[in-house]
């Protein structure tokens, strides 16, 4: 027993690869060693629940003029700064509380459910033109066994499946959700390595390589947040847009290019002007079909 308490586990699921010990929660807040096993801490832990339009997730081409339900939890393998959905992205989990350490201290507050429940929620939300469930507001990858679980039954019941993420999670996870996902919407947050690591504390070519996979198994649409002076040049765009076309029928991937407004530990920056986002939507165009200017 004394050897299972005292193993250092290493958590599969993304980049960060982070080494835990007993009792001891990774860079995500949502994943932990209990027992020698890492779980999923916010399992059915939910903060954000809403029947959104489908094109608020953003997506322009799967079920136009559908609405979805939307999920979220608590917890991101990423630091962005600029953080838009913060209050729940960054809140760790504290002796039964959900807490966020902004300005000052925060409970979130969270209800539980399961992935059966939230299912017939769904069902019951048909008449009002739901097509789905959609797992979005923080990262769901962080628990991605809660997505399965619940995607699962939904798929059984006709119903569909999207998922809004950051892209940063390995290849078994992403191939372990695709047989229930109809859609995603996937954040490419720029195209320089150097960005992804030094900004966000991420890593590109892994977002990059879920991108080509999950464009092979369903649809996809991509979304970059264009924040002033850190991914904002035409040169970044171009060569982002580029990167798209050259995928599989990569020229037909939509590209949502979307106005910041400044949040979490950017509130003294300045939100992107309009004519920026207009004008990187037009560069993007040059090698891209459809391009939607968002937040604007």
């Amino acid at each position: 027993m004394q050897k299972i308490m005292d193993s250092v586990q290493v958590c599969e699921v993304c980049f960060a690869s982070c080494r835990l010990s007993e009792g001891q929660t990774g860079r995500c807040h949502a994943r932990k060693n209990v027992n020698g096993r890492i779980i999923p801490v916010n399992y059915g832990k939910i903060t954000s629940l809403a029947l959104d339009p489908i094109e608020k997730k953003p997506l322009r081409r799967f079920f136009p003029g559908s609405r979805i339900l939307s999920v979220g939890s608590y917890g991101c393998n990423l630091k962005c700064p600029f953080c838009q959905n913060c209050e729940i992205s960054c809140a760790e989990e504290k002796d039964g509380q959900l807490i966020f350490h902004g300005s000052a201290e925060e409970v979130i507050s969270y209800r539980k459910i399961t992935p059966s429940a939230l299912c017939h929620l769904a069902l019951d939300y048909r008449q009002q033109g739901n097509i789905g469930v959609a797992y979005t507001y923080n990262e769901p990858l962080v628990g991605y066994e809660f997505v399965r679980d619940t995607a699962q039954l939904v798929h059984e019941n006709g119903m569909q499946n999207v998922i809004v993420t950051n892209a940063t999670a390995k290849l078994p996870v992403l191939r372990e959700l695709l047989p229930w996902t109809d859609a995603m919407n996937i954040d490419l947050k720029g195209i320089r390595p150097e960005y992804y690591e030094r900004v966000l504390g991420g890593d590109l070519y892994m977002a990059e390589a879920f991108i080509k996979e999950a464009a092979l198994n369903c649809h996809v649409e991509l979304t970059t947040l264009i924040i002033p002076g850190m991914n904002d040049s035409d040169e970044e765009m171009d060569a982002l847009a580029l990167w798209i076309s050259q995928l599989d029928h990569g020229d037909e991937i939509p590209l949502h290019v979307s106005r910041f407004f400044p949040r979490y530990r950017m509130m003294d920056s300045q939100p992107t002007e309009v004519s920026k986002i207009h004008h990187l939507s037009e560069i993007a165009r040059r090698h891209l079909k459809y391009v939607y200017t968002g937040n604007c």
